[in-house]
Formats: C-alpha cells, sequence, structure tokens
C-alpha cells in the first residue's frame, strides 16, 4: 500500500504545509474536535522522546502505546548494533520472528541482510546499526497506515540524532517512502544519493523482497556499491578536511 503524500504530511502533522505548528495546536485545543486532546498529548510524548538518552529511548519503546500496534504485538522491537555506527540500515516493520525475538532483522530475511552487508565488508553490530520504521509488528504483516508511522517514526528520529550516521541505507519501498516522504516506487528512488536530515541516503530492495525476487539481487548489488562508494566519498573529504591548514 503506497499512502498519498498529503495522508503521510497529514499524519505527520506537517499538513496543511503554510499552517503554523503553533496554530494547529491552539485549534486542537480550542475546538476540541475528538480526538483532539489525545493529538496534544502526542505531540508533549514526541517533544519528550526527542531529548531522551539510549536507556530511556529503549523503555519508551518497551512500553510504547502510542499506536493500537501495542495491543497485538509481543514487545517492540528496539533496534540493534553499534550506537556510534557509521551506518543506520533502515527497514520497515518487525516481521513475527522479529516480534518473537526482539531484534529486527532474523530469520531468512535477516540472513540475508548479513550476506549483503558481509559483501561489502560490512557486519552486524560492527559499524552498523539496524532499525525499523515502526517498532511494533502489524498484524499479518500487513503496510503499517499513516497513523502508525507517526506515532512512530519519533523514535527513530531520535535513534538517528543519537547515532548520528554518515550514511543511511533504506530497505525497500515503505522506509524510504516513509523516510523520503514520497510516493515515487521505489524502482525510480534507486540508483540515486537522496538526503534524510543532511544524510546521505541510499534506497536498495527488502531483503524479504529479494527473497521472493532473486532475480533483482543483481540490482541490490548496485545499490550497494553506490552506497560503499557515497561513504568512500565521504570518507576522503573528511581526511581531505583535516589535513587541510
Amino acid at each position: 500500500m503506497s499512502l498519498p503524500r498529503a495522508e503521510r504530511l497529514r499524519a505527520l502533522g506537517l499538513w496543511p504545509t503554510w499552517r503554523k505548528r503553533g496554530a494547529m495546536a491552539a485549534s486542537v485545543t480550542a475546538g476540541a474536535p475528538p480526538g483532539g486532546q489525545e493529538r496534544v498529548a502526542a505531540a508533549s510524548d514526541t517533544t519528550a522522546i526527542a531529548s531522551m538518552d539510549w536507556d530511556a529511548l529503549r523503555e519508551a519503546v518497551s512500553n510504547c502505546t502510542r499506536c493500537d500496534l501495542h495491543r497485538t504485538r509481543t514487545q517492540g522491537v528496539f533496534g540493534v548494533g553499534d550506537p556510534h555506527a557509521e551506518w543506520l540500515i533502515v527497514g520497515e516493520a518487525p516481521g513475527a520472528d522479529e516480534d518473537r525475538l526482539g531484534e529486527p532483522f532474523v530469520g531468512q530475511a535477516g540472513r540475508l541482510l548479513d550476506a549483503m552487508l558481509a559483501a561489502i565488508g560490512l557486519k552486524r553490530g560492527e559499524n552498523v546499526y539496524i532499525a525499523n520504521v515502526l517498532k511494533s509488528r502489524p498484524p499479518r504483516n500487513r503496510d503499517p497506515n499513516a497513523q502508525e508511522v507517526a506515532a512512530c517514526l519519533p523514535y527513530l528520529e531520535r535513534q538517528v540524532e543519537l547515532i548520528q550516521p554518515k550514511l543511511v541505507l533504506a530497505l525497500g519501498r515503505f522506509a524510504a517512502q516513509s523516510l523520503l516522504v514520497t510516493d515515487t516506487a521505489i524502482s525510480r528512488l534507486r540508483g540515486q544519493v537522496h538526503s534524510y536530515r543532511g544524510i546521505p541516503l541510499v534506497v536498495t530492495y527488502h531483503p524479504a523482497y529479494l527473497l521472493r525476487n532473486p532475480a533483482d539481487k543483481a540490482r541490490a548489488w548496485e545499490d550497494l556499491l553506490l552506497a560503499q562508494e557515497t561513504m568512500a566519498r565521504l570518507g576522503a573529504r573528511a581526511l581531505a578536511a583535516s589535513s587541510s591548514p
């Protein structure tokens, strides 16, 4: 399911784009439409998330009730890896195995991801952090909806702020579209370097998709090489900057 751009922005509190955030909050409080107070509380909660350290953030995910997914999940899936990683890998949402074990990308898709990382000299947990847009599993692995993304995205945003990665690798259509706030097809997002909060972002296929469509592994390899080349350029620039008088 591909959510319209307006719906994504509306769920994130960014639509209509010409309205100030303060004005939006005031109208919600004063007008008191159904659910208005809940939206104000959610905004306050988001502010708290933005200042959390790792321990507080992990605890918040474990006890999160910001959307209805907490009613059906087994546990929140926070993320795993090096908290100071240069590489941040972002997927869609936990599946059944992840929900059961509490770690992103386990099972067959996780093994393929590990192989993809190994192909460019990376290893889970070593200069790599892995997380999902959603921290709770949608029932029957359905696509997340806009409200669930809006509720969960502040956790990922705070993880990005704490990690300060040099590059983001978005796995799959949903992760790419959520981070870039676009409805553009993954086929058009691939093959170029995007920017997420000032951080280079490269898009490739989700490992679960590649398991179903092995012919696209060659395209995924091209994406991994692009990510590797982008990281190498970043390293060269940093070295040149440190060497200049």
